[in-house]
């Protein structure tokens, strides 16, 4: 038997998880690997997921989470490319257990002695901002992008990300406190929206930093007014990429820039994206994020690692808002 994270019905995150367990695995066939979980991440889609407010409603009983990092301990008689050892990615969902089982195209090796708190959240949030930088937009070295939430997890891998690529950041964020974080990060400009903060002004302080030069691109965490601040910081003919809810309310534009200004707004979910990639383009993408993260040239900050065991406590500290970074689960195989 191996423990398993897994809820039964919609509701509360921290109420609705639960610590089980599952029996243990046949040997594996074909090209099959068991990997043995190391650490886990918890991101807020897979809060959204307990409560039943994601894109998607699971068939239950299921076991959230999107990411986290293990050490392969079996292998199929078919397996060419993988060994007992190696410390892989797994690409399916349902990590927050000891155990998984997949095929060894669905587990993307690792480098040895990568960090595994910081291997355990590649998956999801950087891959997010490499992919919004990389496919959306056609961008080029010296142009600026503009984000809100800029503190977020992906908005500071947006950062990190668009150094490498030599691109402009303007973040912006609703604190003055964060200022010298997101400057510390790389952001190039940081700009502050506030309940007393006039869009206008936003846009008069951006157009002094970037000299005119405006964004071809914005990516929107946030929804509601946010996205007509993001849409009035564009550059004519620029593109609004939605991929949170943190607002909960619709997005909001103002028809002068969707009309006058041929602004556009779409949704962008990675999901959706690995749908559609190859396994060469996706192979291709954690192949420009691995090394990064093995170098330290991009770190997802962690607040707090619990034991699978306090799965509950790990999952309401994460519904917390105010945090200064990941919580992270650990197994005792770590």
């Amino acid at each position: 038997m191996f423990k398993i994270a897994e809820f039964y019905e919609f509701g509360p995150a921290a109420e609705a998880i639960q610590l089980g367990s599952a029996p243990d695995f046949e040997k594996p066939e074909g090209d099959q690997v068991i990997v043995d979980m190391l650490v886990m991440s918890i991101n807020p889609a897979d809060l959204l997921t307990i409560e039943g407010n994601y894109g998607i409603r699971p068939k239950l009983p299921n076991t959230p989470g999107a990411e986290g990092v293990g050490k392969v301990t079996e292998v199929g008689p078919d397996v060419r490319n993988l060994k007992i050892g190696d410390i892989v990615l797994p690409l399916g969902g349902g990590s927050w257990r000891e155990k998984i089982r997949c095929r060894e195209t669905m587990a993307i090796k690792l480098p040895k002695g990568i960090d595994l708190q910081q291997a355990a959240m590649i998956k999801a949030n950087p891959a997010t901002a490499e992919v919004m930088l990389s496919s959306l937009v056609d961008l080029e070295e010296g142009d600026w992008v503009i984000q809100n939430a800029s503190n977020s997890a992906v908005g500071r891998f947006v950062i990190k990300i668009a150094k490498q690529k030599k691109l402009n950041v303007a973040a912006i964020v609703r604190r003055k406190n964060l200022v010298d974080m997101l400057k510390s990060d790389g952001a190039d400009c940081v700009l502050i929206a506030d309940a007393q903060t006039h869009t206008q002004d936003m846009v008069r302080k951006l157009d002094a930093a970037c000299d005119g030069n405006r964004p071809k691109l914005a990516m929107d965490a946030i929804g509601g007014y946010a996205s007509n601040q993001l849409a009035a910081c564009l550059a004519d003919g620029g593109k609004i990429y939605n991929y949170g809810l943190l607002s909960g309310k619709p997005c909001e534009v103002d028809p002068f820039h969707l009309v006058f200004r041929a602004i556009e707004l779409r949704g962008f979910w990675l999901a959706d994206w690995f749908k559609t990639a190859t396994p060469p383009d996706i192979a291709d993408m954690y192949g420009r994020l691995i090394p990064m993260v093995q170098n330290g040239e991009i770190s997802g900050a962690v607040e707090a690692v619990y034991p699978l065991d306090e799965i509950k406590t790990a999952v309401a500290h994460a519904a917390k808002g105010g945090r200064s970074g990941k919580i992270l689960l650990k197994t005792n195989k770590n």
